[in-house]
This record gives structure tokens, sequence and C-alpha cells, in this order.
């Protein structure tokens, strides 16, 4: 019994310790495409973004993780309540045990800016650069931009 509230009381010491280090109220978030800063040390509630390993929300004292974004949706809420929405095409996800987040995207539009038709027409692109790609290289890119395409697409709807 002594050794079990031992334990606790380690646990619950570095609990204190850790939630002072990693600020459990705040969140910073630098948000960036190669031509626009969306996010700038912004402080943040959460952040959902859509990862090769699956979709996932983002609180502030998330566990340190590094990932790759895939074609999605990332969706900031503000602390004022308000939640905003981007497509992204890739890019990785760096969250840092201080509460700091970097999403870093190839490319960030906000998904008011899309145009479904646009978007359609550019999947039916990609399928018939598959069914004419003739070499290894050329259907691998043509799988990417169809990937990204049926994302933009649903990201529309």
């Amino acid at each position: 019994m002594a050794l079990t509230r031992s334990a606790v009381r380690l646990f619950s010491n570095r609990f204190a310790q850790a939630c002072q280090v990693r600020g459990y109220a705040d969140m910073s978030l630098t948000f960036a495409a190669p031509s626009q800063v969306l996010y700038n040390n912004a402080s943040v509630k959460q952040v959902d973004v859509p990862s090769f390993s699956g979709s996932f929300g983002i609180l502030p004292a998330h566990v340190p993780t590094l990932a790759v974004l895939k074609p999605g949706v990332v969706t900031v809420y503000e602390n004022d309540g308000a939640a905003k929405k981007f497509f992204v095409s890739s890019g990785t996800v760096t969250i840092n045990e201080d509460s700091t987040v970097q999403l870093l995207a190839e490319e960030a539009v906000p998904v008011g800016d899309l145009d479904i038709s646009a978007a359609r027409e550019l999947l039916a692109q990609s399928q018939s650069q598959l069914a004419s790609a003739s070499s290894d290289v050329a259907k691998a890119e043509a799988e990417i931009s169809i990937e990204v395409s049926e994302a933009l697409v649903k990201a529309c709807e």
C-alpha cells in the first residue's frame, strides 16, 4: 500500500510539472505554404489535420508528433470559436512538447475559395492521364493527381 501511495505521489508531481512546462491552456500555431503564411504563432484552441496515419485533432499539450499530411481539409478552431477550413495538398505537421504546432503545406487554400466544377474537371483530366500513361513514372504522377483531385472534390461537397 505504501508503494502505491508513493507511485501516485510521484505520478502526481510529474503530471503537475508536465502541465506547467507544456502550458495546457495555450497552443501556438504556425501554418504556412510557400506563397503565404496563414497563421504565425497564433494562439488557437484546436487543429484537425488529415494524415497518412489517420486524421486527428490537436489540442494543447498533445503528445509530440511528426506526421505527413495527406490531401484533405485542415480545420483550425480559433480562440473566438470560429472554425476556418483549408484544403491542403500535402505537407508536414510537427507538434512540439511546448504546445507549439508547425503545419507546413505544399499548397493551402481556404475551402470557400474552391470551385467544385474545376475540381471535377481536374479529376477527369487526372483519370484520363492515368488511362494514357505509358511509363511507371507517368502512372505514379497521375495516381497522385487523382488522389489530390478526389480530395478536392470531397472538400467542395
